[in-house]
């Protein structure tokens, strides 16, 4: 039954660090449908297909682990219900059963990878994948819905800023800590607003946001501490932007720029998103392209390979860490036929 592998690994709740249950499971799996299977240095669930010698390695990138926040598993009209469910153990599981039930060309390798860590910023399963394969086609597993191809995400910036200074009198002129604060964050939302004039489509924009202002004091002293992050376009990168918004900073301000992740956006004109689109329409389905606000493995691997890349998986990502998580299964169904298609008619000349 398609659907049971989705199910039995979503009841296998692995948030972040705890993904050893579900990546184990996994493995049994692929090791039981076909696969080659085993679990590598890093944690991650790896299984593979096809000659080792073969002149073509299709690598199918998915990641185990869930945001925390325990779903109760169960299905309803259809649907699955779950944490995981649509982010991302839908498309991973979606990769290993149409890897298991595809007639593989002779000359192709297809590897499945379940990484770990993907959701926060570690991303070691990705890493790790990164620094020791080299694929001429990647998919990464992420939930575009099973009609369409994504073809990028932006990058992410998160910047601390800490600001401390002895405490004066109310009555007095000089401005508060979280004044100053706030004025930061004035004038990071005003250059936002500049960079982003023009920029017709939201992949272009620059979103900041403020994710946290506190402020304490000891009676002598009052401290600020605040964090600020952004959603970056392909043509900003981290230290793009940390050195714009430094400029805004009082000059006795500390600030820290960290989970920097640069955008990436893949190209369409090769036989990966052609196979991809034929695929799709054999389900009866129309294509389209999307490019997403977040992140991914795509940013963490796609520099580094070079090689043609696209994310695709079932499921409405606007379900992503929500707590009613959900992915229709005739969707997951229909993404399986859609990716065995692609395995099976892929046609890697002149690629």
């Amino acid at each position: 039954m398609t659907g049971k592998l989705l199910i039995d690994v979503v009841r296998c709740y692995s948030p972040s660090e705890q993904e050893g249950p579900a990546v184990a499971y996994l493995v049994e799996w692929m090791q039981g449908h076909g696969f080659q299977a085993a679990i590598d240095a890093a944690g991650n669930a790896v299984g593979w297909r096809g000659p080792d010698d073969a002149p073509h390695t299709l690598l199918l990138l998915g990641h185990i682990d869930t945001v925390p926040g325990e779903i109760p598993v169960r299905v309803e009209d259809g649907r699955l219900y779950g944490r995981g469910s649509v982010d991302a153990k839908g498309s991973l599981c979606a990769f290993a059963e149409a890897v298991a039930q595809a007639v593989l060309p002779p000359d192709l390798r297809v590897i499945v990878a379940g990484a770990v860590e993907e959701e926060i910023a570690t991303s070691r399963g990705a890493h790790y994948i990164r620094d020791r394969y080299a694929p001429d086609l990647c998919i990464i597993g992420e939930p575009s819905g099973a009609g369409r191809v994504t073809l990028g995400y932006k990058g992410r910036l998160l910047v601390d800023y800490a600001l401390e200074r002895p405490m004066v009198h109310s009555s007095r002129p000089e401005p508060s800590v979280g004044a100053l604060g706030a004025a930061f964050w004035q004038a990071v939302l005003a250059w936002a607003d500049q960079q982003n004039a023009g920029a017709g489509r939201a992949f272009e924009q620059i979103i900041p946001r403020l994710n946290g202002i506190n402020t304490t004091s000891d009676g002598f002293r009052e401290a600020l501490a605040m964090t600020v992050g952004f959603r970056l376009p392909p043509r900003l990168t981290p230290d793009d932007v940390l050195g714009a918004i430094s400029e805004f900073a009082a000059p006795d301000a500390a600030l820290h720029g960290y989970s920097q992740v640069r955008a990436y956006q893949a190209e369409k004109n090769n036989a990966l998103v052609r196979g991809m689109l034929a695929a799709i329409r054999a389900q009866g389905a129309q294509p389209g392209f999307v490019l997403k606000g977040g992140t991914s493995d795509m940013n963490t691997v796609g520099e580094r390979w070079s090689c043609p890349i696209i994310a695709y998986g079932p499921g409405d990502s606007d379900l992503d860490h929500t707590p009613h998580e959900h992915l229709e299964l005739a969707e997951y169904a229909q993404s399986v036929a859609t990716l065995r298609h692609l395995i099976e008619y892929l046609n890697l000349n002149g690629r």
